[in-house]
């Protein structure tokens, strides 16, 4: 399965030290973005500035479970849920070192040219070998 461990630092924190919870979804996107740069075999990077196509959040669905503290490393894992025709919905969790911190349901679809597409066939690829294999 693939997973990133994050410290917490002070910018992604509120005054009184937890994180402040729209932070989350930075993390999220870094853990997402790492993913489909190791495991799809495309960067955010070569999407956005290359070609004009991307993988853009159409809906999210979150729950906090427990603060996470300035300091300590949330380990973040990511699964593939289901591979569509343009999309592809991903649930990312978040656990510190006494259990749950947050869960994320993120449906990102692939866009050309500013529109919905059909994955590239080595991204489908990719995505679905990744969904066949991730809990091996």
């Amino acid at each position: 399965m693939y997973e990133r461990l994050i410290q917490i630092e002070f910018n992604h924190c509120d005054p009184a030290g937890i994180v402040f919870y729209p932070r989350y979804f930075e993390m999220v996107n870094s853990v997402i973005e790492n993913f489909f740069a190791d495991v799809v075999g495309r960067s955010f990077a070569s999407m956005h500035f290359g070609a004009s196509n991307g993988v853009p959040t159409v809906a999210v669905e979150a729950a906090f479970q427990k603060p996470s503290r300035l300091g300590e490393k949330v380990r973040f894992t990511l699964r593939v849920e289901k591979v569509g025709g343009s999309s592809v919905r991903l649930v990312i969790q978040g656990h510190g070192a006494d259990g749950p911190r947050m869960r994320a349901t993120m449906t990102l679809a692939w866009i050309d040219g500013m529109k919905a597409a059909p994955w590239p066939g080595e991204m489908r690829a990719a995505l679905e070998a990744y969904r066949e294999t991730q809990d091996a």
